[in-house]
């Protein structure tokens, strides 16, 4: 995949725990020599809007991997944001958008960190691997770009 070029999306909100994701994607995305860039949001909700202008505006990347983390609070709050911006992803991936989705939403900073530190079960790997996954799935299936 050596002319394939990701966009990595990340919401630092929780730094430590996004940082950690980001080491992961992009280990896999080095791994496989896949080129990439970072581009930093203030949170979740604004990820897939971020994407949304990537494709509007042809910016030349293949796929796109969106990484942050969202902690279960007092308020609602939570639930907008997950859903939000789960749905927003699945509507770009419906679109033929090939995405990697590295949200973290969680109850508590433990259940974030085993989930993202790099030696534990890190989601930034999976979703970089998702994301090339759907990137050959939409040249396999002829997808629309």
């Amino acid at each position: 995949m050596t002319d394939t070029k990701v966009l990595l999306v990340a919401a630092p909100f929780y730094e430590e725990i996004t940082e950690e994701l980001l080491r992961g994607a992009r280990a896999e995305l080095d791994a496989r020599g896949v080129a990439h860039e970072t581009f930093e949001v203030p949170g979740a909700f604004e990820i897939p809007g971020v994407i949304a202008q990537a494709e509007a505006a042809r910016a030349g990347f293949d796929g796109y991997i969106a990484l942050g983390c969202v902690i279960r609070g007092e308020t609602s709050h939570y639930d907008y944001v997950c859903g939000e911006s789960a749905r927003g992803l699945m509507d770009l991936s419906l679109k033929g958008v090939a995405i990697g989705y590295g949200i973290l939403t969680v109850e508590n900073i433990k259940q974030a960190r085993v989930r993202s530190m790099v030696d534990e079960k890190n989601k930034g790997k999976d979703a970089a691997d998702a994301c090339l996954t759907m990137i050959e799935a939409r040249s396999r299936f002829g997808g629309a770009r």
